[in-house]
């Protein structure tokens, strides 16, 4: 039994929050988990997985140089944006 491609998120559509990531890849990682899914649909899975992880490792990276930024008293914060799709 196959899940219908047409029922996840366009995976070139980046994600707008960090948050928003995080639940799209926790869904695929269920997913995945089910072991259902045709081998062509679990490679798509994967893939978008990836770019969530990578997204998501990015976010969390510069969180922490801003944090440590701050907590070193490098000058005043500046405000996070997501990091940029590749």
């Amino acid at each position: 039994m196959s899940a219908s491609p047409s029922s996840a998120p366009d995976p070139a559509e980046a994600p707008r929050r960090f948050e928003d990531a995080l639940a799209r890849l926790e869904t695929i990682v269920r997913q995945l988990e089910r072991e259902e899914l045709s081998l062509e649909e679990t490679l798509r899975l994967f893939r978008e997985g990836m770019e969530l992880y990578r997204y998501c490792n990015r976010s969390l990276e510069e969180a922490r140089q801003t944090v440590d930024g701050l907590l070193a008293g490098e000058g005043e914060p500046r405000p996070w944006s997501p990091p940029e799709s590749e």
